[in-house]
């Protein structure tokens, strides 16, 4: 069956490589793909955004299932196109990616569905935000109520700062139309985890933990990013942690049918692993970026049969196993990333590094230059995800193969994982 992957990011990249795996699989597409995906896949020249292209190249291609990476297509609406044209899609409508779209509109399911959350208020009004904020004083986060490439979240450790984020966002519009509303929130103690639920509108299979690296520089410093580095599985959340978000998804999904919205897909939750239990920090309606580059690669099954149960409605019926090995993956980004950043640096020793064993490189920002080397495309250009036993082998062989490789400008944390590690003795 010939399946079409949307987007061209690292979570893409592994998502092909897992689907490539399965026998009921025989070629897959890529749009717009990047120089890993090329490697496994057919590269299309179509944007993630280009909703009508991408549906016709889905009809005349015959696809048997589309996977949509990136949530701006999601939000965008793809998956009411492509079901009105009766194409198979994999991935929640327009109306159900509301939850990542608009952070006012996630608070307010929350709410009413009693799912465990931050105290927040919500403004549209700058001088009521600044009000706010003079008055439940320090740390507290603001958020721009929509889509901001994951960086429209502030942790703000003064008032000061939290000012100057709601200037940002709201006045100087530094994420554009996303930031007309904020969401400004009470800064939650604990540890953060990455939960992800295969949901098909009425069953709900939670997938193995992760977390993710979110600042840009070492002891967790630095602007936030799209995702510095992750690991699978992580001790932050045991057994009793599984069965709270087990009931998070669960609440959430119900509260969401109460508004006569269907959630089918993946959802994602970033919870916050308090001393009162876990919270919701986020909601995405898609597979996290880096957390797939760990979390795929430990299933034990195929994945293309559970996007199809999830597709059909089928997913209570469907068994899934985990590989017990631990996974890290270490994301290599260009110099200046977050902020701005060159293109088109030549990159060498990506084929020494896959070479060695347990050792997958996955491609987020690149592209084929002109002599077909591979050449940098964006902020974040490489997730290099090793497997072992223990996670501290895991580790040693990931840093191992980030050795072989080099960019110029390239930047990377070299301290994925050091929670899980400490916890380890």
């Amino acid at each position: 069956m010939k399946v079409l992957v949307i987007g061209g990011g690292g979570r893409e990249h592994a998502l092909v490589w897992k689907l490539a795996q399965s026998p009921r699989v025989s070629k897959i597409f890529g749009a717009p793909g990047n120089a890993g995906i090329a490697e496994l896949a057919e590269c299309v020249e179509i944007k993630a955004t280009d909703l009508r292209k991408l549906a016709a190249f889905a009809q005349k291609e015959q696809m048997g299932l589309t996977v949509v990476g990136p949530e701006a297509p999601l939000c965008a609406g793809i998956v009411d196109l492509f079901e009105s044209r009766g194409l198979k899609i994999f991935g929640p409508n327009k109306a159900a990616a509301r939850l990542e779209g608009s952070k006012v509109f996630c608070k307010e399911i929350l709410l009413k569905s009693k799912v465990p959350t931050a105290e927040a208020g919500i403004f549209s009004d700058a001088s009521a935000a600044r009000d706010y904020l003079r008055k439940k004083g320090a740390p507290i986060v603001v958020k721009a109520d929509g889509l901001a490439a994951g960086k429209g979240v502030i942790v703000a450790k003064t008032v000061e700062a939290a000012q100057q984020a709601v200037a940002e966002i709201m006045e100087k519009k530094v994420f554009g139309d996303a930031g007309r509303t904020v969401v400004i929130e009470e800064c939650l103690e604990g540890e953060e985890a990455s939960l992800m639920a295969l949901c098909d509108g009425k069953s709900v299979r939670v997938l193995e933990p992760s977390q993710d690296h979110k600042r840009v520089f070492d002891g967790d410093k630095g602007p936030n990013t799209g995702g510095m580095g992750a690991y699978s599985p992580t001790s932050t959340v045991d057994a009793e942690g599984m069965k709270q978000a087990q009931e998070i998804f669960a609440r959430t999904l119900a509260g969401l049918r109460a508004e006569g919205v269907e959630f089918k897909g993946v959802l994602y939750a970033g919870l916050m692993m308090t001393a009162a239990g876990a919270k919701v920090l986020e909601f995405n309606a898609r597979f996290g970026d880096p957390e797939t580059q760990v979390v795929v690669p430990r299933m034990d099954f195929d994945l293309f049969d559970a996007m199809n149960a999830v597709a059909d409605g089928r997913l209570a019926d469907f068994e899934m196993k985990w590989k017990r090995e631990a996974a890290v993956c270490v994301v290599l980004a260009s110099g200046g990333y977050p902020g701005e950043f060159a293109r088109g640096k030549g990159i060498a020793g990506l084929q020494d590094a896959m070479r060695l064993p347990n050792v997958v490189v996955f491609h987020a920002g690149t592209k084929s230059g002109d002599d077909r080397a591979v050449v940098t495309d964006g902020g974040r250009v490489l997730g290099v995800t090793a497997f072992s036993g223990d996670i501290k082998d895991a580790l040693r062989r990931a840093y191992h193969a980030i050795g072989k490789i080099s960019f110029e400008g390239m930047q990377f944390r070299r301290d994925i994982g050091w929670r899980e590690v400490k916890r380890k003795g």
